[in-house]
């Protein structure tokens, strides 16, 4: 008797540090919602339903084939995009005035994101940068991507580790698009030759932190990522089109002896909008993407594949936009002139891995360009 109750004890304890992974955050890059090499605070805005309005710089990995609605050239040195969530803010701003700034410019590493998760067990830390130089006009862009993201979490069950993901990405670009019809359909290319290094792992939550060469993955790949519009020439300008990211499906190298880093997947996003002109100044952007309709990413809700945007755009200079993604609620402004462009942008993901609304991770994001 006392054995079948040893071996029952053993086998319950066994069951429960088996579900304990289950219980916690899963730590990712989070590729499925959110597949472009360099994200937009204007996109993030509207849900990142943006496949159908991509007309910027951004359109070179959001929808090659805006190039062709891009209005004027323009030389841009300083495009740079930053977002961090609302636990990084907490965990990295708390205490007195007096430590504020340390704290947050030590949140910059994953040794600092561990010290302040310490005192915030069971929230995530979440930061992204883009910089993006480049020269784009009309039908062509050249330019160089650098993006790093970090994501990381402590548990709140006793013992729990540290958890982490850090990719760092860079790489020259360049960008083609070709109007057909006077402009009705067009098709565009982009190819970027992306060097990637990724750390993702966990360690002794009390323990500091050093990376191990032995969780470092590097490699190299030319990703190539292809998109089409057609816009009807009719009332509202509705448009039809399409995105495909990495779209020849090309493999990382193996630039170090752990293999090579997480693949950037051969999904297909699909978009359509319609933009309605109220009066002489202002018009209305309506959008909707399906994100991955070829299935890809395996676990993931159908309804967090579906996003919506809106833009509401006054003389082409001053911006309001809303819209749905992975979820949740997204808003933003944004001014844009020859020189600058400033957007401004809170938006959230779902942390869990393949649930519908399980749990809100609010972010918020800036995005600043200026040059000639």
């Amino acid at each position: 008797m006392n054995s079948l109750k040893s071996l029952a004890l053993k086998t319950l304890i066994s069951s429960l540090l088996l579900s304990m992974p289950l219980l916690s955050f899963a730590i990712d890059f989070e590729d499925a919602v959110f597949p472009e090499l360099a994200t937009s605070a204007r996109a993030l805005s509207m849900g990142n339903a943006y496949v159908a309005k991509a007309d910027d710089a951004s359109a070179v990995y959001y929808n090659p084939a805006g190039l062709g609605s891009i209005r004027k050239t323009h030389f841009h040195l300083s495009n740079f995009h930053m977002e961090f969530n609302k636990g990084w803010i907490n965990n990295s701003t708390r205490g007195s005035v007096l430590d504020v700034f340390p704290e947050a410019m030590s949140a910059f590493s994953l040794e600092g994101q561990r010290e302040n998760l310490l005192k915030n067990k069971g929230s995530i830390s979440h930061q992204r940068f883009n910089f993006l130089p480049n020269f784009t006009t009309r039908y062509f862009s050249l330019g160089y991507l650098v993006s790093k993201r970090t994501r990381a979490t402590i548990g709140q069950e006793a013992g729990a580790n540290f958890e982490y993901a850090d990719r760092r990405d860079h790489g020259p670009y360049a960008a083609l698009n070709i109007s057909l019809f006077g402009g009705v359909f067009k098709i565009g290319g982009s190819a970027t030759y992306l060097n990637r290094k990724e750390v993702v792992g966990e360690k002794n939550a009390n323990t500091e932190y050093e990376e191990d060469p032995t969780e470092v993955k590097k490699g190299a790949a030319v990703i190539v990522v292809a998109g089409a519009k057609l816009t009807l020439p009719i009332a509202f300008l509705p448009t039809f089109a399409a995105k495909m990211n990495n779209a020849f499906d090309q493999r990382f190298s193996e630039g170090s002896t752990n293999g090579a880093p997480t693949e950037v997947l051969n999904s297909l996003d699909l978009g359509f909008s319609l933009t309605p002109q109220i009066g002489n100044v202002v018009r209305v952007h309506l959008e909707a993407n399906y994100k991955d309709i070829s299935s890809e990413y395996d676990g993931v809700s159908t309804n967090r594949k579906l996003t919506l945007g809106l833009e509401l755009d006054i003389a082409r200079k001053f911006f309001m936009r809303a819209g749905y993604g992975d979820g949740w609620g997204s808003a933003g402004i944004g001014i844009k002139s020859q020189k600058l462009e400033f957007d401004l942008t809170t938006y959230a993901v779902d942390t869990t891995s393949n649930e519908f609304r399980g749990k809100e991770d609010r972010r918020f994001a800036l995005s600043f360009s200026y040059g000639l």
